[in-house]
């Protein structure tokens, strides 16, 4: 008689825990049965790799299902690395002490191979239908085998059995059904199919059952014809299915399951490439961020795997930050199974496949622009931001590939537009491609400088992004059209009657300019006259340095408080307004007062709040009395 070993005070907790807690869904427990049985002929195999076995083919592994309904067992049965009695005691013996976390620490220098069952918890999900569970196990090399058996909480037993085959299988006695639970359902062919087919469809090994055959007699009635192995799973990816293979969906579907998305993609893209570069790729481009898309434990990266075995769950190395969003799948069969993650990020094959990636999505990309541009404005709502902290940080390096992706509201378009579709209907006349930054596209249509810019008939590109104005600085010119922001000192709009009316009227209020700069003392750098403006008074433009914009964003940082980052101010006044003729022959406290009314008046129009809202409204009511 064995003698009973038990399980640890923490561990019949965790045992209960995992049993009544952890799993919401019963039927859970095949699948991290069939996981861990793959995670077992992975370790014989890669053992084999390494000189632990001769003359293994890996067509030989399987895992195999028997369901017997008189003796209410289910088994699984794999041939892979088996256990030893040390390593079913420690193994099974404690929750949460998982071989295959062992297997893949102990690989973490040779090789990084993914293995499923790495937190040795669910092995333990069996009980949740099982009343006892025995477990019967040979490993490669030694003649002996062992059992190890429990029903539960109180223990376990452990002792020498008769097994031929290097393996293991598990043997479990379901629970008694009840008006509540019907374990029995786990005995049925359908039902087993169905788990198969819904959570272990890709596992690389071929999943198998007998199933019994049936002949049809000369009298039509159908008789039986013994049994027959049938495997349950594809083994095939859908990645390695053709295109005409894969209905929309199938797309849908891998996608949500694979990637734990409830929406389904807003594009899929399937591509392979044989030859220099050998691979199959699955690619998604997600409806939405994920939640953590903008924190720091955010992983980017492809799935990536070589002939079917998972080497990364996230390879960085395949997307570049801009395309940091993207979610899928590679597979080429060129890749060492045993590659280290450090060979990996110099491995010539990975960066190959990487350019090509590159530039699909950026197809893809452009092709959603141009075929349907509503859905385009959808991802770019939500992963624009992207694309230009990418060709900010670049310093423009990445302009051929992101610069026709990028798009922006404008003073004359309902929707946004991109720089070629600005470039393609600018007048003769225009001479440079025009911005304006500020807090919405609304706010921005309603700034005075751009009333003139409109009446010429120019569109102005809305920037309303922090990380707008900083780089238009970086890219300067799309298509040999200068960027040009209309809060810029000199736009050069002036026709020659108007640049001369300017020069005369800059010797004529000489005295007013510089009584007003004196008033405002450092608030500006100086006061100008300008016809830039239609209705409006006066407007604020940036001398040289950092502008208006960049001082606001800088400013907003954390630990800029202090700091020297103010853009230089030029207020500038219409000398066609009415408010201009009414400040001539004004002087002294008068004229200081109208003076940072009007300045005060700019800082509103920009977006930046009063400096001294006491005197502001002082200012307003001695001018009222």
């Amino acid at each position: 008689m064995p003698e009973k070993k038990q399980f640890q005070a923490e561990s019949r907790r965790m045992l209960d825990l995992m049993i009544h807690s952890i799993y919401t869904h019963k039927e859970i427990f095949l699948r991290e049965l069939i996981s861990n049985a793959s995670d077992a002929i992975d370790k014989r195999y890669y053992h084999a790799l390494k000189g632990g076995e001769t003359g293994l083919d890996r067509g030989e592994f399987a895992i195999d299902l028997t369901a017997d309904k008189e003796a209410r067992t289910l088994t699984i049965r794999d041939n892979g690395c088996g256990m030893d009695a040390g390593e079913l005691e420690s193994n099974l013996g404690t929750i949460a002490r998982s071989g295959s976390l062992d297997f893949k620490n102990e690989i973490e220098d040779a090789g990084d191979i993914d293995v499923i069952g790495q937190f040795g918890v669910g092995f333990y999900s069996a009980f949740m239908v099982a009343e006892e569970i025995r477990v019967r196990s040979r490993k490669a090399g030694p003649d002996a085998a062992f059992e190890w058996y429990s029903e539960g909480a109180d223990g376990f037993t452990l002792e020498p059995c008769e097994k031929e085959d290097v393996g293991t299988e598990i043997i479990l006695k379901l629970k008694a059904d009840t008006d509540d639970e019907h374990y029995g359902q786990f005995l049925e062919a359908y039902r087993i199919k169905e788990l198969v087919k819904r959570y272990s469809d890709y596992i690389r090994y071929p999943i198998r059952m007998a199933k019994e055959k049936s002949e049809e007699e000369d009298g039509g009635e159908e008789k039986d014809a013994g049994t027959e192995i049938e495997t349950l799973n594809s083994m095939s990816p859908i990645w390695r299915r053709s295109k005409s293979e894969v209905a929309e969906e199938e797309y849908a579907q891998f996608y949500k399951d694979t990637f734990r998305d409830m929406e389904a993609p807003l594009r899929v893209m399937h591509a392979s490439a044989e030859g220099a570069v050998d691979y199959r790729a699955l690619l998604f481009l997600p409806a939405k961020a994920p939640y953590n898309y903008y924190g720091k434990d955010f992983e980017k990266g492809l799935k990536l795997y070589s002939g079917g075995v998972m080497i990364m769950e996230h390879c960085k190395e395949l997307l570049p930050d801009c395309f940091s969003f993207m979610r899928g799948v590679v597979d080429s069969q060129d890749l060492s199974l045993n590659i280290s993650r450090e060979m990996l990020q110099q491995d010539r094959q990975v960066a190959a496949i990487a350019k090509h990636l590159e530039k699909k999505i950026k197809a893809e990309l452009k092709a959603l622009l141009d075929e349907d541009r509503e859905a385009y404005h959808g991802f770019y709502k939500v992963f624009g931001l992207n694309l230009k902290y990418a060709l900010y940080a670049s310093y423009g390096m990445q302009r051929d590939l992101l610069l026709e992706l990028l798009e922006f509201p404008s003073t004359t378009q309902e929707g946004p537009v991109t720089f070629a579709e600005y470039v393609s209907r600018m007048p003769e006349a225009q001479k440079h491609v025009y911005y304006a930054t500020g807090e919405s596209a609304a706010q921005i249509k309603r700034l005075p400088q751009c009333e003139r810019l409109t009446d010429l008939g120019f569109e102005v590109l809305c920037l309303t992004d922090d990380i707008d104005e900083f780089l238009m600085k970086i890219l300067w010119q799309v298509e040999d059209k200068e960027l040009k922001s209309i809060s810029e000192a000199d736009l050069d709009l002036e026709n020659e009657e108007e640049k001369a009316k300017l020069e005369q009227e800059k010797q004529a209020g000489k005295s007013l300019f510089e009584a007003m700069k004196e008033a405002l003392g450092d608030k500006v750098s100086q006061v100008v006259p300008t016809t830039r403006l239609k209705s409006h008074p006066v407007c604020l433009t940036s001398g040289t340095g950092i502008s208006l914009e960049m001082e606001r964003v800088l400013q907003s940082q954390p630990g800029a408080e202090g700091l020297p980052m103010k853009a230089e101010r030029v207020l500038e006044l219409n000398i066609n307004h009415p408010i201009y003729a009414k400040l001539q022959g004004i002087e002294g406290e008068v004229l200081g007062d109208y003076a940072n009314l009007l300045y005060n008046q700019a800082l509103l129009i920009e977006g930046f709040p009063v400096e001294d809202p006491v005197e502001f409204s002082n200012a307003i009511c001695r001018l009222m009395l």
